[in-house]
């Protein structure tokens, strides 16, 4: 006869790959691979690549690499069995370094296009998607954009923003001394 505990063991090695695969993603090994960290959503993982070594303009106007100019690559899945799907910013001339290093790892190209008109200097948008351990693809997704200028370090920390706009704060300094003098007079 089976006992209850048998049953329990039966179980619980059952459930076992289950949970393990509900464990989700080991994001700080992808940082390492990649070199710079990302946000997670739920249970995606996306990082971004700006180039903000270009310098894009369209009829004159310049066009920030947050607007347009934003390679990213999405992770989802467990560290063993991921997911990773993405859009890089490249010029012309790195596409098909890129695209070579990519299938090489097995990540497939799944579109080559624009999408801005008219630009200077001409940009392509290589989309990708590829299956396996989730280090791995952060490796080769790395090796690919080292085929481009895409820059790779970790990105600047923002500015910090002033109190008020430097127009302003000598207005305000003047405003207020022209009150106090104003509060002075009896």
């Amino acid at each position: 006869m089976i006992t209850k505990r048998t049953i329990w063991i039966l179980i619980s090695m059952a459930l076992f790959p289950l949970v393990t695969a509900a464990q989700g993603l080991d994001t700080t090994k992808i940082d390492q691979a990649l070199g710079r960290s990302g946000q997670k959503t739920g249970d995606v993982y996306r990082v971004g690549f700006p180039r903000t070594d270009l310098q894009v303009t369209v009829a004159g106007v310049s066009i920030k690499p947050g607007l347009a100019l934003g390679s990213w690559a999405a992770f989802s899945g467990s560290d063993a069995n991921a997911s990773v799907m993405g859009d890089l910013v490249l010029l012309e001339s790195e596409v098909n370094p890129v695209m070579s290093k990519l299938r090489a790892s097995g990540i497939e190209i799944t579109a080559v296009h624009n999408h801005v008109l008219n630009e200077t200097p001409q940009v392509l948008y290589m989309h990708y998607l590829g299956h396996g351990d989730a280090v791995e693809l952060a490796k080769s997704l790395r090796a690919a954009l080292a085929m481009s200028k895409t820059p790779l370090g970790a990105p600047a920390a923002p500015a910090p923003a002033p109190t008020s706009p430097p127009a302003l704060r000598g207005r305000s300094m003047a405003a207020s001394s022209l009150l106090a003098s104003r509060e002075q007079k009896p």
